[in-house]
């Protein structure tokens, strides 16, 4: 049996995977213009998978 990876908190967004951004200035008919912009490590998941493990290299192996 494959051993089960649980999902990790994403370490650059801290869970909030999706922000809202203002651009500041006001519209004509009072509101203010919004961007979302999602996290670019975790693509707006808010979690990672961590790394399989991967071999160590032996020492003295060419």
């Amino acid at each position: 049996m494959m051993p089960q990876t649980t999902p990790r908190v994403c370490r650059d967004c801290d869970g909030f995977a999706t922000v809202t951004i203002t651009t500041g200035l006001p519209a004509v008919d009072g509101t203010r213009d919004t961007v979302r912009v999602n996290c670019p490590t975790c693509r707006g998941l808010g979690h990672t998978v961590p790394a399989l493990r991967t071999a160590r290299a032996v020492r003295g192996a060419a």
